[in-house]
């Protein structure tokens, strides 16, 4: 039985985002007990919330965390690469295997 534990090492390759970069949140995400005057468990991001990033930072020199500012909230909150998406840079687009 694995832990489930992911193997990549994020910080072997450039971060994802740049700071400035307009992102979109792709989950709810959740107050893990970091996050100051918030209920654990409380959300703290909606899926679809647009946010700036503010910084680049690393956790378990393994992974990237975005300090993104989610204006609309006034609030900034450290997020993985796979929970953003840039609005800045258009998603490349998928092959059409017809």
């Amino acid at each position: 039985m694995g832990l489930g534990r992911e193997q990549e090492v994020e910080i072997f390759k450039p971060p994802l985002f740049k700071p400035g970069e307009k992102v979109v949140s792709l989950k709810n995400v959740r107050n893990d007990g970091t996050l100051r005057g918030r209920e654990i468990g409380e959300i703290v991001v909606k899926k679809g919330e647009v946010g700036y990033v503010r910084d680049i930072g690393t956790f378990l020199q393994q992974f990237f965390i975005y300090a993104v500012e989610w204006i609309d909230r006034g609030t900034v909150v450290g997020m993985r690469a796979k929970e953003l998406q840039s609005l800045d840079r258009p998603k490349p687009a998928k092959e059409d295997r017809t």
